[in-house]
């Protein structure tokens, strides 16, 4: 049984990007633990309105995926740039000290979302290949609304690593339903049809129904 981390930026993130991975490895008895910076909410108005109902989503997204812990930090949303690098390393430090994790998933560097960049980088610092660190593996994954739009300076979204979640796509399908209010009508991105599509992209091109695609960040094989 591993032990496995998802560190976001927003609730909802770890749905889009990752819920079916979430998911295999539920089913197949690992540990996975949500860590969410922000509480996606605070930078709109009528937040207050809003943060009741989008915790009443991570919850019932989290019972949905088997979640074994989910940790929220009240980072101010859409202003992590505001916030010194080292404060939010320190954060997720305190998680991975807690529940030493070997995989971790997290966002991909290149999202044109600041709050995904900067987790990206928070992540990667805070799980530095040093004697001690338990974190064997990093995958950073995307997100549609974000890193679909990054900007041309940035490198592009390759991913080495597609993993088949035919089995698991309807539990990813009923979380993401948890969130249907940060979901948009078609033909934006953030649509169900195009978090469908994507799926169905990224798996009937390497020979899966459905699937989720991730850069590797990093992989240890420990002697």
């Amino acid at each position: 049984m591993s032990t496995v981390l998802v560190v976001v930026a927003h609730p909802d993130d770890e749905v889009l990007g990752c819920g079916g991975v979430i998911a295999r490895h539920t089913s197949q008895g690992d540990k996975v633990v949500l860590c969410c910076m922000t509480n996606g909410v605070s930078a709109r108005e009528n937040h207050h309105e809003e943060l009741l109902k989008r915790q009443l989503a991570q919850k019932s997204a989290s019972i949905e995926l088997g979640l074994f812990d989910v940790i929220n930090f009240n980072f101010p949303d859409n202003q992590l740039d505001s916030v010194p690098l080292l404060t939010i390393v320190k954060s997720i430090e305190t998680v991975m000290s807690k529940y030493r994790p070997t995989i971790i998933y997290t966002h991909f560097s290149g999202d044109l979302n600041i709050d995904h960049s900067i987790t990206n980088r928070a992540v990667l610092t805070a799980s530095r290949p040093q004697k001690g660190n338990t974190v064997n593996e990093i995958y950073s994954f995307e997100v549609l609304s974000s890193t679909e739009w990054y900007p041309n300076s940035s490198q592009i979204f390759s991913p080495q690593m597609v993993v088949d979640i035919t089995h698991v796509y309807e539990k990813k399908v009923r979380a993401l339903n948890c969130y249907e209010l940060e979901l948009r009508p078609f033909p934006h991105s953030r649509s169900y049809e195009c978090i469908h599509a994507l799926a169905t992209l990224r798996g009937a091109t390497h020979g899966f129904k459905f699937a989720e695609a991730f850069m590797v960040e990093r992989i240890l094989v420990n002697t």
